[in-house]
This record gives C-alpha cells, structure tokens and sequence, in this order.
C-alpha cells in the first residue's frame, strides 16, 4: 500500500540565492523590485529578502523576455496578465492582442531572413552591383499594418 503523500515544504530564497538560481545580479534583483516586477514574499528577522520558490522562473522570465525584445513596461503587462486571475479587462485584452501581432509581424521577418540566408547559403554569395537578399528581406517597406475592425 503506498503511503500518502505529503506537501513537500520548501525553503524561501533569500536574494543571493534567488540571484544565484536566475542566473542575475542582485543588482538586477534589486532594480526589478524598484520596478515592481518582482517582490519579496516576506522579510527574515534580520531584513534580508526572502522569495517564494517561484521567484526564479519569474526572473528567468523577466531575463529571456528582454532578450526577446520585449520592454520591461511590456513585460509587466504581461506580468499582470499573468497575476490576475480571472477575465482580463479590455485594456489588457487590448495590450494582449497587439503583442501578438507585433510578435506575428516578427516571426514573419525572421522567417524571411531565415530563407534569405538558407538560399543565400545554397546558391552561393551575393553577385556584384545587386542588392544582397538578406537586406532585401528585411530592408523592403513594410505593408501597412492590418486592422481588424472594432466589434
């Protein structure tokens, strides 16, 4: 018969550990509570920070967001998407709906470079006196955004 299962109890981070674990500063630590994107769950009796086990893969998420070009205005909106529970409000449906069409337009750019530079791969160099593909894929005008219309 196997025994029942108990919660296992986990330990709060203190902030070197926290930094440690995501792989960050504790500056960066310190700068992302100023900006109100992460914060302590509790204090220790001496003061010292402390953070739920969760604490990591916000700043992990925090960390690649940025890396993905995201701002950290917009990765707070995103963080309050994720904290709330429940039905988002218009504005933040709003805000949802226009990353995924800034995300979608991106994905559409890197697809065009990746395919410029596999063909530029096969078929060798750019030939003199023409315009390279990969700049061409990226550098042609942008059709003008399409907008949806209002429900």
């Amino acid at each position: 018969m196997a025994s029942p299962r108990r919660p296992v109890e986990v330990s709060p981070l203190r902030i070197g550990a926290l930094a440690r674990e995501s792989g960050v500063k504790l500056s960066t630590l310190r700068f992302y509570e100023r900006r109100k994107l992460l914060l302590p769950m509790d204090r220790s009796e001496s003061g010292q920070r402390l953070y739920g086990p969760e604490a990591a893969i916000r700043v992990r998420f925090i960390r690649r967001s940025q890396e993905l070009g995201f701002t950290l205005k917009e990765v707070s909106a995103v963080l309050a998407l994720t904290d709330r529970r429940g039905t988002p409000t218009r504005d933040v449906a709003r805000f949802a709906e226009a990353k995924v069409q800034a995300i979608d337009a991106r994905i559409d750019d890197l697809r065009r470079m990746r395919r410029a530079i596999t063909t530029l791969m096969a078929e060798g160099f750019c030939p003199p006196d023409t315009v390279c593909p990969i700049q061409a894929s990226l550098g042609a005008q942008k059709p003008p955004a399409k907008r949806k219309p209002r429900a």
